[in-house]
């Protein structure tokens, strides 16, 4: 059973007494307000449907009243097709990862959060029922409490993006004080994030970026920022790292992040090939190869260089997500927001990410 404080005018709902304490009169959810993908293709397709299901709650999960949900590069590339192997036979599907909103219910075994708590999270890449909606329904792991200090907007740009840095620097890597670290790809908001980590770890930290954020990088943290546009990222990058988290992924990054490893040193790539080989030749033949090449690349590296090579994903962590809204609260972990769009021009938001007209984060205002 759902309940919530307030009705939305978007949101069917049906007037229950509250058993609680309280004396509030409460709600239960049955449909809102949610961004639909029908069929993979061009922004064109998202429609914004004014009556979408609410699905029942389990005994773990938490239905979160959206303030505010970024939107990531992953959700582009699955409304394109990205991942079709696994969504294609559940369309329609809602996207969206990141969200920042307040507690509307909870389920029964959920202990650390409570209704009309400010709380922000992101679901897991694979999750069927995004967050661009009015009401989205995460598990207790995924979501923690919102700092007072940051705005439902700027929460919103940070999640998803910084525990995909805290899987592969804290939870892969395992960082320490005082070791180097190479974030190839340092402009973007897991590079950004990574960087803000690893300052945060105590570690010596390098990054590769486009010009015009150089001066932002170095505002962090970093001590040398690598404007590929206008050096020799080699001759530039001196000595050699403990980890290298490459953002970019391609052979050429990935050549020069492993050269600059010490032996025992941890390279991770966010461009791992399983979904994409999966969509190619379908789950059955997919998944078994990227997982061979995922295993010859590891065994080729550790034999020629000594080092470990990742194929990195983000993964819902609660200790993760924990030390990610410490660092937030204590201003050492942000994500600047470039642009918002109100949920209802959620085409206009995606038409602007998918032609480069908006570089940086982009967040939907849920109103």
């Amino acid at each position: 059973m759902r309940f919530l404080k307030s009705q939305s005018l978007n949101t069917k709902t049906r007037a229950l007494k509250s058993h609680h304490s309280s004396d509030w009169i409460r709600c239960i959810v049955t449909t809102c307000r949610a961004v639909v993908l029908p069929r993979f293709g061009g922004p064109e397709l998202l429609e914004l449907r004014p009556n979408v299901e609410v699905p029942d709650l389990k005994p773990n999960e938490v239905l979160v009243r959206a303030r505010a949900v970024s939107i990531n590069p992953l959700d582009t590339r699955m409304r394109s097709g990205y991942g079709r192997s696994i969504f294609e036979p559940l369309l329609p599907i809602i996207l969206g990862r990141d969200i920042s909103g307040e507690v509307a219910a909870i389920g029964s075994n959920v202990r650390s959060l409570s209704v009309g708590q400010e709380v922000f999270g992101a679901l897991h890449p694979t999750a069927v029922r995004g967050t661009y909606a009015d009401y989205a329904v995460l598990s207790e792991d995924e979501l923690t409490p919102k700092p007072a200090s940051v705005t439902h907007v700027e929460a919103s740009a940070i999640p998803f993006a910084a525990l995909t840095a805290w899987r592969a620097l804290k939870s892969t890597a395992r960082i320490t004080e005082g070791q180097r670290v190479l974030v190839v790809g340092g402009g973007g908001a897991v590079g950004y994030s990574a960087i803000q980590l690893a300052v945060a770890a105590g570690c010596h930290v390098v990054t590769t970026c486009g010009s015009q954020t150089v001066a932002r990088l170095l505002a962090a943290g970093v001590e040398q920022a690598v404007d590929y546009t206008a050096e020799d990222t080699e001759l530039a990058i001196k000595g050699t790292f403990d980890a290298v988290l490459d953002t970019i992924g391609v052979p050429e990054t990935e050549r020069i992040g492993i050269n600059l490893l010490k032996r025992g040193g941890h390279y991770m790539t966010l461009q791992g090939e399983a979904a994409s080989l999966t969509d190619r030749y379908g789950i059955a033949v997919g998944l078994p190869l990227a997982t061979a090449i995922l295993m010859k690349k590891q065994v080729q590296y550790r034999y020629s260089h000594g080092i470990e090579y990742w194929w990195t994903y983000m993964r819902a962590d609660s200790e993760g997500l924990y030390e990610i809204r410490r660092l937030s609260e204590a201003g050492k972990l942000k994500i600047p927001v470039e642009k918002t769009f109100p949920i209802s021009q959620v085409r206009e938001a995606h038409d602007a990410k998918d032609k480069n007209l908006i570089i940086g984060k982009v967040v939907l205002d849920i109103d």
